[in-house]
């Protein structure tokens, strides 16, 4: 490993946000990784992908290892699905674009979001009625602590609403190295969720394929969301909210027109609720009057109140002011306290 010191971290995050990392180091494996730490076992890290979900907020006083296992294997299949295993420092969309050639379907939905395989299961990453854990088959990730291998399953993973126990019980103690999923060898289509039906019809679509499901996705995300190479940014800011039943209800009476969406069922033990509702984060933001404002640099996109921007010179620190400015007014309103998506260190 080449130990690099003094780095600005601006072109290894989306946002854009100009802090240094004391040292730096890439790694393409886990052996000279492994051996690096061993010597050097009381070194703060930081572990970094794609940098597309994480705002800077300060220096790191530490090391940044960017992760760069890379390679698209093939492992196994049968009459149904085919199990491809992609390792983690593979940026997503390519490897989305690479399954969807080879007519693997599962993926088509989560076309263009951004940054690398191994924060997709991290994220338990969705779009478009898809969410990661229903292609999921396993992983593999190396402990920082007792220094080995460990083998994760979707159970062991515990998925839920862009979340997965790599943020939460077992936070900063992996590094995921390799990701498997079962993939169909004939699709099922998604198509119900969001504008993609009307995205399809637009594009004169004939007959459906996953390859037209992925162009009317990329096409959708292109509209309204900002490209981080244009302006900073880490695509959605806040999670979806999902609220209680009868606390929708309440809000409905005084809001007729909010959007809300049935929410995923997960598992939630000694819960006496008669079910769960997903509400349009963004809309929640958008009525508190925040779509378009700028504070210097910092901002809420225009075209999307979900996404907070960097317009070039703004600290990440600014940007998290902002977004606390946005949580305390949306909870005023609403009495819905958001929570934040963006990993920040």
């Amino acid at each position: 490993m080449q130990i690099r010191e003094n780095i600005s971290l601006r072109q290894y995050n989306t946002f854009g946000i100009d802090v240094r990392a004391r040292y730096f180091s890439a790694f393409a494996g886990i052996d000279t990784l492994a051996a690096w730490m061993e010597k050097n076992p009381k070194v703060k890290r930081v572990i970094l992908g794609g940098g597309s979900n994480i705002l800077f907020t300060k220096n790191v006083d530490g090391i940044v290892l960017k992760n760069e296992i890379v390679g698209i294997d093939e492992i196994k299949e049968d009459d149904t699905y085919v199990y491809v295993r992609a390792g983690a420092g593979e940026n997503w969309h390519r490897f989305v674009q690479y399954c969807i050639q080879r007519n693997w379907a599962g993926l088509e939905n989560l076309s263009l979001i951004p940054g690398s395989v191994g924060a997709a299961p991290m994220q338990n990453i969705g779009a478009y009625g898809v969410e990661l854990q229903e292609v999921f088959n396993s992983l593999s990730a190396y402990h920082l602590h007792d220094k080995k291998v460990h083998n994760f399953t979707a159970g062991d993973c515990a998925f839920g609403y862009r979340e997965s126990v790599f943020k939460k019980q077992y936070k900063d103690q992996f590094i995921i190295l390799n990701v498997t999923f079962r993939l169909r060898k004939h699709p099922v289509f998604h198509t119900s969720y969001g504008a993609i039906r009307e995205e399809l019809e637009k594009m004169q679509v004939g007959e459906l394929s996953i390859q037209a499901i992925a162009q009317a996705v990329i096409n959708i995300r292109s509209s309204k969301l900002p490209d981080p190479a244009v302006i900073g940014n880490a695509g959605s800011f806040f999670k979806n909210p999902e609220i209680p039943q009868k606390q929708f209800e309440v809000l409905q009476k005084t809001y007729p027109a909010i959007p809300h969406y049935p929410a995923r069922q997960y598992a939630v033990s000694g819960s006496d609720d008669q079910g769960f509702i997903k509400l349009a984060a963004g809309w929640l933001i958008e009525q508190c009057g925040w779509k378009g404002f700028r504070r210097g640099d910092a901002g809420v996109h225009v075209n999307q109140s979900l996404v907070l921007v960097n317009y070039g010179k703004a600290t990440g620190k600014e940007i998290y002011n902002l977004s606390g400015d946005v949580l305390h007014s949306v909870h005023k309103k609403f009495g819905i306290l958001l929570e934040r998506e963006v990993n920040i260190v």
